[in-house]
């Protein structure tokens, strides 16, 4: 079995559309599709400032496909929750034509700047140039980002990790360190944004952006061993 992960360019629809706009805010799928044929609902976590994540959910709602969106959270948090219900019918969705193609993929795909970032993963029996250019015939575009063997998952680990960690800018890395030594991440924190910035000597909304940026990295890197690790 293979890992493979394709950041593809979804144009008509609205989520990647949009968010093209607002290259400052990241989407997450937290939760599957929910619901009828013709209506179905999930729940999407917004990362970013909150004047993008204002601005994109103020367009996002006024789609011809977005019947409804519930904001479960304030704007001003760093992980923002958002129920969304749609008209099936008027949406394309990554997810159904994969399940269509018969491809297995790991929920919670990431979307940036118009971009979805979507981790599958394919037998002997799935012919990956046919998976994109199914996907390319809807109009999309397709990157190949990532494309190993399982088993040499492992082994890559900590390369893996190391690199991504490398990839933080030296302020993203000294928040992070700052936030950790401050035990920010403890159960039954005391430790605020305010206390973050004030050791770094930046503002606490900058610290925040910093913040919410290098988590998105390393999580991101986290996730995929963590969900590869139950193959």
């Amino acid at each position: 079995m293979r890992e493979v992960t394709l950041r593809v360019r979804h144009h008509d629809e609205p989520e990647s559309d949009i968010s093209a706009d607002y290259p400052a805010i990241t989407i997450r799928s937290v939760s599957s599709m929910t619901g009828s044929a013709a209506e179905r609902k999930r729940i999407i976590e917004i990362t970013g400032p909150k004047a993008s994540i204002t601005g994109f959910l103020d367009e996002f709602e006024a789609a011809a496909a977005v019947l409804e969106i519930d904001v479960l959270t304030p704007l001003d948090v760093p992980r923002v929750l958002v129920a969304v219900t749609i008209d099936s019918y008027q949406w394309d969705s990554i997810a159904q034509r994969l399940t269509d193609l018969g491809v297995h993929y790991r929920t919670g795909a990431t979307i940036n700047a118009g971009w979805e970032r979507w981790t599958l993963y394919l037998s002997d029996d799935d012919d990956l140039n046919d998976i994109v250019a199914s996907l390319e015939r809807a109009g999309n575009e397709t990157d190949l980002v990532r494309n190993v063997e399982l088993g040499t998952v492992a082994e890559q680990e900590q390369l893996e990790f190391s690199r991504v960690v490398h990839e933080l800018t030296g302020r993203q890395r000294e928040v992070l360190g700052t936030a950790i030594d401050l035990g920010y991440y403890r159960p039954k924190k005391e430790t605020s944004i305010e206390d973050i910035a004030d050791t770094v000597g930046i503002a606490s909304t900058t610290a925040w952006e910093h913040l919410a940026r290098a988590e998105r990295k390393v999580m991101e890197e986290v996730g995929k061993h963590v969900n590869s690790s139950t193959f």
